[in-house]
């Protein structure tokens, strides 16, 4: 598991930012019963079951990437191109900030502090900068395929990582900070995540 932070609970939630790994869900303590608790965490559990939860509306988005996740990795072909998050990290010289957001207008941010805000309650504007950033990632995944191999490490000091949690996987696009912000396929979604960022912050300061 990657721990880009000193304290357990960052680094707990930034990999459930991913949505790839069951356990990382967990904590340590049993899976929650019910649906689709149930379906996630049964070994036995079969293609049409997982593709249930994979394509209900209503189910949690990263649960659907978990449930993907699975259909995946037990080789079924995976042909939904749904976009289920957007996962923005930047290397700082202090440390990794990271932003998770989801369509559903629900959003996490860890400061490189380890500072964490946990956005779980969307209202109409985290749902509307959530919309922005889907159709603005939607632009850059026309123009880039799928990545084949192991998620990587955080990028390194100066850059910053766009991560498209797809369906069908992973996709991403890195380069330097300065670059990718002004970059006209990339900067529209990175101002709409800083939009988000920045949102959740102040709510959360103001609460």
């Amino acid at each position: 598991m990657q721990s880009p932070y000193t304290l357990p609970a960052p680094n707990a939630i930034y990999v459930q930012l991913f949505a790839d790994d069951l356990q990382g869900f967990l904590n340590g303590h049993e899976p929650p019963v019910g649906y689709p608790w149930e379906t996630l965490y049964d070994p036995d559990a079969t293609y049409e079951e997982l593709l249930t939860v994979a394509r209900d509306v209503q189910v949690d988005a990263r649960l659907r990437l978990l449930a993907y996740h699975r259909i995946r990795t037990a080789g079924y072909p995976v042909t939904d191109k749904d976009l289920l998050g957007v996962v923005v990290e930047v290397g700082m010289d202090e440390g990794l900030d990271a932003l998770g957001v989801y369509p559903d207008g629900i959003a996490r941010y860890i400061n490189y502090t380890g500072r964490l805000v946990i956005w779980d309650a969307p209202d109409a504007v985290s749902k509307e900068i959530a919309a922005q950033l889907m159709k603005d990632s939607l632009n850059i995944l026309k123009q880039i395929g799928p990545w084949t191999g192991p998620r990587k490490t955080p990028p390194p000091k100066g850059n910053v990582r766009i991560s498209f949690l797809v369906a069908d996987g992973l996709y991403f696009g890195e380069g330097p900070i300065n670059v990718l912000f002004n970059d006209p396929m990339g900067g529209p979604a990175l101002q709409s995540a800083t939009a988000m960022m920045q949102y959740i912050t102040e709510k959360a300061t103001h609460t």
